[in-house]
């Protein structure tokens, strides 16, 4: 016994347009794996690119631009001049980050949307302040306004932060700079 409606059924295989999506996916695929064997398993450390960026000083570990195997994330060492701070910026994928040496903190400005028609954002007014040393790792929740400070004025701090890519893949690729690192 089906439930279907037999005019269901019929509609549901009334020819509009044809496509060819799936034969090209497969073709797509073995051009994909072909190029996968070549690219890299391991970055060596002068494969990493220095960029002075609005950001600060960032020395790519794994970037999307970069010919590696690795797809979902982005990972980069920021230097962080004695007392001086990163950019402010926010993106809608989280980050994490891992302090190497030095000590600071984190400003946070949450955020808070509501989804009605579009969606709406707002952020606080007055972050949040994290302290962080070397040895800890940072949490920082999707599309937070966040900026890194470097508490030592002699010393240079370096963190490893991560973001995902794959909010990228799924149409959000949501990101803002909104103050320069100092000096840059």
């Amino acid at each position: 016994m089906s439930f279907i409606d037999p005019r269901e059924r019929e509609r549901a295989k009334t020819q509009t347009l044809t496509a060819n999506y799936y034969d090209a996916a497969l073709e797509a695929s073995k051009v994909f794996r072909k190029g996968y064997d070549e690219q890299m398993n391991i970055v060596k450390a002068a494969q990493m690119p220095f960029e002075r960026s609005r950001q600060g000083l960032i020395k790519h570990i794994i970037n999307e631009r970069m010919n590696t195997k690795e797809y979902c994330l982005d990972i980069y060492m920021q230097f962080l001049p004695g007392g001086k701070a990163s950019g402010k910026h926010r993106h809608l994928s989280e980050e994490v980050f891992y302090v190497v040496e030095g000590s600071g903190y984190d400003l946070h400005w949450d955020v808070r949307f509501d989804c009605h028609d579009v969606m709406e954002f707002e952020w606080d007014k007055e972050p949040r302040k994290f302290e962080w040393k070397a040895g800890d790792f940072v949490y920082i929740p999707p599309y937070v306004a966040h900026q890194h400070f470097n508490a030592d004025p002699a010393n240079e701090a370096r963190i490893i932060v991560v973001n995902s890519r794959i909010v990228k893949a799924m149409g959000f690729d949501w990101f803002e700079q909104l103050e320069d690192a100092q000096g840059y």
